[in-house]
């Protein structure tokens, strides 16, 4: 059976946006192709954004990899 850090991700899911300000922000969760689903992360969505598709066929190492570049570019901008 292939490790999650070396699997690809196969489906990505982002939940809800928070309506409120007691709301749990979004989180993202992922189905590798090994058929494991995993919490990656959650995050703040005023400040960073992502989309369902970008997630597909990466790592989990490369899809947090996209996380830290992304706030990386919000707190330079």
């Amino acid at each position: 059976m292939t490790k999650p850090s070396k699997s690809k991700i196969v489906k990505a899911e982002i939940t809800k946006r928070p309506e409120s300000l007691f709301d749990p922000m979004p989180k993202v969760i992922v189905t590798f192709e090994t058929g494991e689903k995993e919490e990656l992360f959650e995050f703040y969505p005023d400040e960073i954004d992502f989309k369902e598709n970008e997630f597909i066929g990466l790592t989990k190492n490369e899809a947090l990899k996209l996380r830290q570049k992304k706030d990386k570019e919000f707190l330079q901008s």
